[in-house]
């Protein structure tokens, strides 16, 4: 399967699969995983020494699941160790882009690609090791009554590890700005654990989204929300990277915060009726209220009843 366009080149082989054991998923979780189409959409820049352990992990912990794996170009080689990787594992696919040209539109290409190959659930995902590809079941089942599933640090059960004060008070900041400053009832808006159903994607356009970074989650959380899709937060554990560098900048915060307050400042915080998607398995019934003095908006629900796994 190849995508046909000029400037981005897909790679995938037939081989042996990856082993299918996974101790660390609860059983009762397992079995809840959506049966349909899921791929994971990875972008990386010199993520050498990341990507092969995040694989592995998220094919053992995930045997059913597709892995997209976008590369702008690494210097360091990691596209070669992609295209490795897909070499002996038909599960795994690789796009290549020519160079370097930020999460947004990295993610917008493994999107635009994921559609295009009829997947019905797409999930993003870091390279780093700091999402947990054993706490991705917990995101799918949750998708049985929601469009879109956050895997949120800052609802109860969220945790962080091994983050510098600075980072802490700077995650917590923006989401209580995005909260206050958008209307969104999310703890975890920035969060860049989570899963889509393809419906969610396919009603923007996609390629007119300009945002980068932590203002790139919060644009397509803050959209979906707006649309009336179902918007749910569930508890995982972030990990900060062993190695390697954070792509985190001072530009991308200040990206985060103009654009916010743009957005504020020129869109009104109506919510329109909440859309159906085209999942026909019963559901609870949906919270929709339209009386907007509810405390808590409550189509954005958070899972209390999961403690955070531990990878």
């Amino acid at each position: 399967m190849t995508p046909r366009n000029d400037t981005d080149s897909a790679t995938h082989r037939d081989a042996t699969r990856a082993d299918t054991t996974a101790d660390m998923v609860p059983d009762q979780e397992r079995k809840r995983v959506d049966p349909n189409r899921v791929v994971v959409c990875v972008p990386t820049y010199n993520e050498r020494d990341n990507l092969p352990d995040t694989a592995r992990r998220l094919r053992t912990a995930n045997p059913t699941v597709d892995l997209l794996v976008i590369d702008d170009a690494s210097p360091d080689g990691t596209g070669k160790i992609a295209d490795e990787l897909a070499a002996s594992d038909d599960h795994i696919h690789v796009l290549h882009r020519e160079g370097k040209s930020g999460l947004g539109t990295a993610y917008v290409a493994g999107f635009s690609w994921a559609l295009h190959h009829g997947y019905t659930v797409i999930v993003e995902m870091d390279a780093d090791g700091s999402h947990q590809p054993e706490q991705l079941p917990r995101l799918l089942a949750a998708l049985d009554h929601a469009d879109l599933v956050i895997g949120s640090r800052w609802i109860p059960g969220g945790e962080v590890r091994n983050w510098p004060r600075r980072r802490f008070l700077l995650s917590r900041g923006a989401n209580l700005y995005v909260r206050a400053a958008l209307g969104i009832p999310l703890r975890d808006a920035t969060a860049g654990f989570r899963a889509y159903r393809a419906d969610v994607l396919r009603d923007r356009d996609l390629h007119r989204v300009t945002s980068q970074g932590y203002c790139f989650q919060v644009d397509l959380a803050w959209q979906a929300w707006r649309r009336g899709f179902r918007v749910r937060e569930v508890p995982i554990t972030f990990v900060e990277r062993e190695r390697g560098t954070s792509k985190m900048s001072n530009a991308v915060v200040a990206e985060a915060l103009w654009r916010v307050a743009w957005w504020a400042a020129t869109t009104r915080r109506h919510r329109p009726t909440p859309k159906t998607t085209t999942d026909t398995t019963p559901h609870e019934p949906l919270h929709t209220p339209q009386d907007r003095n509810v405390t808590q908006d409550r189509n954005v629900t958070q899972d209390r009843n999961v403690t955070s796994g531990h990878a």
